[in-house]
């Protein structure tokens, strides 16, 4: 009988910091195949009491999409095969990509946005390169 083999996909780390925040992943590399599920740790910091954390992709053709936001004074988040993991007292954020798909190939990047009372933001950003 002919079996059709799964994709393998993969995901390899790197992390880099803007601003007076900061962010950072310790996986350097993950591999899974279609059907499995994913996750993506982020490590943040911030002196600001208020932040948002981010989650894009980028497609190769290197179009980014906003995929999920967290906020300092929510719980945890979850949209469709997506959800956040958020340990505010370990400066910890978790993606969970579910059901894992070809499209779900990309860069994945987790962004900290402070919250400054003047309305100005300073920006750190880490990426997960070529999930």
């Amino acid at each position: 009988p002919n079996m059709a083999l799964p994709t393998l996909l993969w995901a390899v780390t790197a992390s880099v910091c803007l601003g007076r925040g900061s962010v950072s992943q310790a996986e350097a590399e993950a591999s899974r195949q279609e059907g499995d599920t994913l996750n993506l740790t982020c490590n943040y910091s911030t002196s600001e009491s208020a932040y948002y954390l981010f989650w894009y992709k980028q497609l190769p053709t290197g179009e980014l999409i906003y995929l999920i936001r967290q906020d300092s004074w929510s719980e945890g988040k979850k949209a469709t095969r997506l959800s956040l993991t958020f340990k505010k007292t370990e400066n910890l954020i978790l993606l969970t990509i579910a059901t894992l798909q070809l499209g779900d190939s990309a860069v994945y990047f987790c962004a900290l946005s402070e919250a400054h009372s003047d309305g100005t933001g300073r920006r750190s950003h880490t990426q997960t390169s070529e999930f």
